[in-house]
């Protein structure tokens, strides 16, 4: 039982220990793919410790009406799970959720939206880093289309 006790104690020593924390920001052009290709860009705030990150995104897709394509926005908290850095990559994972808006002809619904999702950061030099991403967004009910992704890659500076 002691030794139970001994390796509880010594996890939470080291779970308590703080860690350094990093932010970064990212400008991103990508392309949502739902339910014809369209420009998205935004522009996403996260901070991070090891291996978990929160971050804060915007973005936007306008519409295109002779596809009947909505446009969206969408505004969202996540959660990542990442690696630490290896040989200049960082992969993760992210889930969350927020706001999203999507507007066609006389159409317009917002509505909560669920993410999932995953990337890499790739070092490119110093602080700047390449950051490749894919996210599907579940939106409401009353959307459009219920389901709709995006790939983006972006510009990211870690500081």
């Amino acid at each position: 039982m002691t030794r139970v006790r001994t390796a509880i104690l010594v996890l939470a020593a080291l779970a308590a220990t703080p860690a350094a924390a990093r932010a970064d920001i990212t400008a991103f052009v990508g392309a949502t793919t739902t339910p014809e290709t369209r420009m998205a860009r935004g522009l996403a705030f996260g901070i991070g410790f090891v291996v978990v990150g929160f971050e804060f995104e915007y973005s936007n897709t306008p519409e295109d009406l002779e596809a009947g394509a909505p446009s969206l926005w969408s505004a969202s908290g996540n959660l990542l799970l990442q690696t630490p850095m290896i040989a200049g990559f960082q992969p993760y994972f992210t889930t969350g959720g927020g706001m999203y808006g999507e507007e066609l002809n006389l159409h317009e619904q917002t509505g909560f939206a669920p993410n999932i999702g995953g990337g890499v950061k790739i070092s490119l030099a110093g602080p700047l880093r390449l950051r490749v991403d894919y996210r599907i967004f579940r939106l409401g009910d009353d959307a459009l289309y219920s389901s709709t992704h995006r790939i983006y890659g972006g510009l990211n500076l870690n500081f």
